[in-house]
């Protein structure tokens, strides 16, 4: 197997992040990454790597959230404030940031930073969204109060205004050039949230009638038209459960481990990759890291590996 070599650094963020969603556990999702063999993948694809360690989330003083309709709202905003700076530094840098979480409630920060650096050269950057769930709640529209289920809402600008504002352009992606992709389980109220914004939908349906090849195609389009280029925000329990137990909230159905490799290689192939993310991985519920390391893999193929 011959691997991609260049002279990128790839700059490593972690994001011990629990409280956006109902169960413990994803904030060890870093540390599982770290243990599946990251650093050494990417040094064997001829690339620089950057540990820059993980940022700090605050201790809520009570589990019994303020706000039952946005639960630890304060707390997970001012991770994400401080998850923007870091990826900004990274970008700064002329680094490439993956950042690993962590529940979904961190791509705020993630995208905030992104969308700020980008924003200060005039330019927009795309999103392509990959998970199980719409994550298109509003703290009026949630029957959870989960955070988690909010981030690609907030992303567009709409929802919690702690998290719409995290970034210097608002909203931080226009939702012209944001897809969600292989979402298959959605809220009752989430449905009307989605038709409403017109963000971009391509559902599992559409996955199994037109194949992944097809799907990214359009998407990479879409999230490239006019921009700087897109952030690819992938939630683990897209895949399916068979090929990454590991998560919080699983959801039979989900891509295959192929398919999922595939998604990885057409960001890589575009050359319009901006920054990684990788979420909900639950270490608590997986089977001797195994969906830590299938996350390693799609991370590598993410950043140029190829097969010859």
């Amino acid at each position: 197997m011959m691997e991609r070599t260049d002279t990128r650094t790839v700059a490593l963020l972690g994001v011990p992040m629990d409280l956006g969603g109902g169960r413990r556990g994803v904030d060890m999702g870093p540390s599982a990454i770290r243990i599946a063999g990251l650093e050494e993948g990417v040094r064997a694809l001829g690339l620089e790597f950057q540990d820059r360690g993980n940022v700090p989330v605050p201790e809520p003083l009570s589990r019994t959230p303020k706000n039952p309709k946005a639960r630890f709202l304060a707390e997970i905003a001012a991770a994400c404030a401080e998850l923007r700076r870091r990826v900004e530094a990274v970008l700064t840098d002329g680094a490439f940031p993956v950042v690993i979480g962590g529940d979904h409630s961190i791509a705020c920060g993630t995208i905030a930073g992104i969308s700020s650096f980008h924003h200060r050269q005039n330019q927009k950057i795309g999103l392509i969204w990959f998970d199980a769930h719409g994550d298109m709640n509003t703290p009026e529209s949630t029957e959870s109060g989960n955070v988690h289920g909010m981030p690609l809402a907030a992303c567009i600008g709409r929802g919690a205004p702690e998290l719409v504002r995290l970034g210097d352009r608002v909203p931080m992606v226009d939702v012209e050039k944001a897809v969600l992709i292989g979402v298959r389980t959605i809220d009752a109220r989430e449905r009307q949230e989605i038709k409403a914004s017109g963000i971009h939908v391509f559902t599992v349906k559409d996955i199994d009638m037109h194949g992944v090849h097809k799907v990214m195609k359009m998407a990479i389009e879409i999230a490239s038209a006019g921009t700087a280029g897109f952030h690819l925000s992938f939630d683990v329990d897209g895949m399916d459960p068979l090929v990454a137990p590991g998560v919080g909230t699983p959801v039979f159905g989900g891509t295959t481990l192929r398919e999922s490799h595939l998604i990885m290689e057409h960001a890589a192939e575009s050359g319009r990759l901006l920054g990684l993310e990788i979420t909900e991985i639950n270490p608590i519920l997986d089977n001797q890291n195994a969906t830590a390391r299938v996350a390693v893999d799609l991370v590598l193929s993410a950043l140029g590996k190829n097969i010859v």
